[in-house]
């Protein structure tokens, strides 16, 4: 039996496969060589204006949930499946969604009107599996009604993934939500919740931490979303621009409310067990340009992501 749960999804149905919480053990990155394929032109009117050229390099595997990023002096705009974004310090951020299926995905980056591609190998996710008993409580046997409730949630959840990405107002490495950090669980992990499958894998990174601890913004931003819901518990939901946004859920109080702009390490909440949960802890999540990813990426040394071009440098 594991007893600390936090999956945010409602339960699942036939052919289910939608996925609205955010963002464990860290995924393994690997450099792959293969052959470059050819670049597809830039899906964004702002790149496409320019002529794509492609890198000589082998495309970088990555496994679902996970980060590559392309440092290039004097970056300008990223790209990759239709959705463009600016660098970020000169420098892209390519975030593979942890539902992202296996395949060959095209980036591209522009620098100074030069436009250049390559690609991505996105490999099969390889999560383990965990079979939890929830007990009796409401989240492990929803009725009906319980059911309609999530759906009524998840639709205003849906609000803040399509707010508009304004300027960032974070700098990486993220701060940490917790102080100490507890190494980090279940990333990525499928679930079987009283015999029934769920209907996505997990979506963040679970720590378990004392009742009561103080529950700290990793970055400046606004607050897009302060609720009580049924599956996620007590939850915030922080929008620190560029597309990113961290979850933190299962809290036992709320310390802000939607609209209300809070700094790097202001307190937003306290650890609890609320929502689907049996035991106090944490639930981080992120979401990064509509991807949900590994969080525990977003707290090292950036020189520690792979990046295209050059051998990434070995995670400690």
């Amino acid at each position: 039996m594991i007893k600390l749960v936090n999956d945010p999804q409602r339960p699942a149905r036939p052919g289910d496969r939608r996925a609205w919480a955010g963002s464990g053990t860290r995924a393994t990155l690997l450099a792959a060589s293969l052959g470059f394929l050819g670049a597809l032109l830039c899906p964004d009117p702002a790149l496409a204006r320019h002529a794509a050229a492609p890198v000589a390099t082998p495309a970088l595997s990555a496994a679902p949930g996970t980060l590559i990023r392309w440092s290039v002096p004097d970056t300008e705009r990223c790209s990759m499946q239709r959705r463009s974004w600016p660098a970020l310090h000169e420098t892209c951020y390519y975030p593979v969604d942890v539902l992202h299926k296996p395949g060959l995905v095209t980036i591209t980056r522009m620098s100074r009107g030069h436009t250049e591609t390559a690609r991505i190998l996105v490999t099969p996710a390889d999560y383990e599996t965990q079979s939890i008993d929830l007990g009796t409580i409401p989240q492990g046997n929803p009725t009906t009604a319980d059911e309609r409730q999530a759906l009524r949630e998840e639709r205003v959840v849906a609000k803040v993934w399509r707010r508009p990405e304004g300027p960032a107002l974070f700098t990486l490495p993220l701060g940490e939500p917790l102080h100490p950090i507890p190494e980090a669980r279940d990333f990525g992990a499928n679930r079987i919740f009283n015999g029934k499958p769920a209907g996505q894998p997990h979506m963040g990174a679970d720590y378990t931490a004392v009742l009561g601890s103080e529950v700290r913004a990793v970055e400046a931003g606004t607050v897009a979303l302060a609720v009580d819901q049924f599956f996620s518990g007590q939850a915030v939901y922080v929008d620190h621009g560029d597309g990113l946004v961290s979850m933190y859920f299962h809290l036992s109080a709320i310390k802000v409310k939607a609209g209300d702009a809070v700094k790097k390490g202001d307190i937003l909440g306290l650890v609890g067990s609320t929502g689907r949960s049996t035991g106090a802890h944490l639930f981080f999540g992120v979401r990064w340009h509509d991807a949900r990813i590994n969080p525990q990426f977003l707290f090292e040394d950036p020189a520690k992501i792979p990046a295209i071009g050059q051998e990434p440098a070995p995670h400690t």
